[in-house]
């Protein structure tokens, strides 16, 4: 069986570009040769482990789980020797690596066995990341864009503000602290029950109030001022579900818009096929299956808190973020640092750059 999914012959002139996103629940690699205005995608590569599985309980990642993580990451390693030299790279962590308080042990395992160096970055770092790898999807009659990335173990939402010339700037950005696998994990039963489930929509709604208080984002949705993006895979899987696809496909998936009606109804029909349905369920399987509910809740509590009429679809994130950023800023280092520092007189906001489509 193949391993990785090799894509199209690399260009042997072009310059190659890494990107690791290891998330709470899943390992996820793409290379990449740069276009005059964004990338190629020559491989990539994604398996679900669930680093963060039991996290919640002591602040420690378990030897299950960095065994699957390190096998996962040998793969990484030996897709980018293939193409090497790789011109820049970046492999980051998120939530799970943030919480553990064994990160520090595990990361350097990692680096004995694969010679990856993995970075854990801030929720605020991989809020920006996220929104510069929708950047793509932006609707450009559209000023501003709120983005919530559901990962494993946190989930971010960030606002951004888009200039005339194109540019990004972040306005304000809010980390709650749990994603699809802790919620999951807190909440074992096959079929997470409504009070369970409604739990998580009040809990999303009280940690929304002070981001909502700051950035008054409520007026502007319900005046369709802003565009709604959702990137994780709870979201793809309502894509799919909603376009009753056979089998999953991103061409078809990433970039639609599904109103709210039709989120609701999607989200209800993959409540009603239980546990059992979900795990055969082509587009949501074995793996997916308890994570998706979780995401459901998520979803549902930041559509309900806000107005929203619909949400853009995108099956694209941090790994096209650190990409894009690679190929069109300076050096990361250069980067992140003006990033944090550099505000923008006028609105105090986080420049995010400029980017082409993708």
């Amino acid at each position: 069986m193949q391993k990785y999914n090799k894509l199209r012959k690399p260009d042997e002139t072009a310059r190659t570009y890494a990107a690791i996103d290891l998330g709470t629940n899943s390992c996820r690699l793409v290379i990449a040769t740069p276009t005059p205005t964004s990338f190629r995608v020559v491989e990539t590569f994604s398996r679900i482990t669930r680093l963060g599985e039991g996290i919640i309980n002591g602040n420690r990642l378990s030897k299950d789980a960095t065994r699957r993580t390190i096998r996962a990451l040998k793969i990484c390693s030996e897709v980018i020797n293939e193409y090497a030299p790789i011109y820049r790279s970046r492999f980051v962590a998120t939530a799970a690596c943030r919480r553990a308080d064994n990160c520090k042990e595990f990361l350097t395992e990692v680096k004995r066995q694969t010679g990856l160096n993995i970075e854990i970055i801030s929720s605020q770092e991989e809020s920006r990341l996220a929104v510069v790898g929708c950047v793509p999807l932006l609707n450009r009659n559209l000023k501003r864009v709120l983005v919530f990335d559901i990962g494993g173990g946190s989930t971010e939402i960030s606002l951004a503000r888009v200039t005339n010339s194109g540019k990004t700037f972040i306005e304000g950005y809010i980390s709650l602290p749990y994603g699809v696998v802790t919620v999951s994990e807190a909440f074992p039963n096959k079929d997470m029950t409504n009070l369970a489930y409604n739990t998580i929509i009040e809990r999303t709604h009280k940690l929304l109030e002070s981001f909502e208080e700051k950035h008054h984002i409520f007026e502007a949705i319900k005046n369709q001022e802003i565009q709604i993006i959702g990137t994780s895979g709870t979201v793809t899987v309502l894509g799919a579900v909603q376009l009753n696809l056979p089998r999953y496909n991103r061409s078809a998936v990433d970039g639609i818009s599904i109103s709210k009606q039709d989120l609701e109804r999607s989200i209800t029909k993959i409540r009603r096929m239980g546990a059992e349905g979900r795990k055969k369920h082509p587009c949501i399987g074995p793996l997916k299956a308890d994570l998706t509910i979780a995401g459901c809740a998520i979803i549902e509590g930041i559509c309900s808190f806000w107005p929203v009429s619909e949400v853009t679809v995108a099956d694209r994130g941090i790994r096209e973020g650190i990409l894009l950023d690679m190929m069109h800023n300076r050096p990361q280092k250069m980067r992140r640092r003006n990033f944090y520092n550099r505000r923008n007189k006028r609105n105090n906001e986080h420049d995010t750059s400029k980017h082409g489509s993708h």
